[in-house]
């Protein structure tokens, strides 16, 4: 089965969804990424009474996820491939308005984000991946679901966000626990209060 057949196959499953489901799948789209907002500002406040290091990885998680949506957006011009919903023959109407051409579809900049976010707020902390992974999975579904990307956008997206989140990450994680050192044992409040102590 080509990549195709299979956004067609998925999106004839989402045409004959009962409406709440549909409904459920164009709000999550969007939602989904609000989730991951809030998650991050509780790793960071969680973070504040933690090392520095814990705190720096808190503080880096949505600056990798940042960065990761700025190398899809990269992508997405130099693919330049056109969005399903207008570019496979018979395939069910999408559930949501598609995108206008120059939108492109690879990657998906939404599972982009969702790997990533997924993957850096796991660093925060291991248990974190259980919730987080799957939130991840089906924010990259539902992207499929709604008709406005291929499988191989979804899972390219996951993937890229999640290699950039680790190597962000990791590549700041040192000079950011200066920072937070930093912050710490400043006569700023303010730098006190957004760092914490543990």
């Amino acid at each position: 089965m080509n990549d195709a057949e299979l956004y067609r196959d998925i999106t004839e499953l989402a045409r004959d969804t009962p409406a709440w489901v549909q409904h459920l799948a164009e709000a999550w789209t969007e939602a989904g990424l609000l989730l991951f907002a809030g998650l991050f500002a509780a790793a960071w406040w969680r973070a504040r009474r933690d090392t520095p290091r814990a705190f720096a990885i808190a503080f880096l998680a949505p600056l990798a996820t940042a960065v990761a949506y700025v190398c899809s957006e990269v992508l997405k011009s130099a693919f330049a491939e056109e969005r399903p919903c207008r570019a496979v023959a018979g395939a069910a109407r999408s559930l949501t308005d598609c995108p206008p051409t120059g939108d492109w579809s690879f990657p998906s900049n939404h599972a982009t984000i969702a790997g990533a976010a997924a993957v850096a707020l796991a660093l925060t902390g291991r248990a974190l991946l259980l919730v987080t992974a799957p939130l991840a999975l089906l924010m990259a579904f539902s992207r499929v679901f709604v008709g406005v990307h291929y499988p191989h956008d979804v899972a390219a997206g996951l993937l890229l966000g999640a290699l950039v989140a680790v190597t962000a990450v990791r590549l700041g994680a040192r000079p950011a626990t200066g920072l937070a050192e930093t912050m710490r044992g400043s006569s700023r409040p303010v730098a006190v209060w957004f760092a914490g102590r543990p």
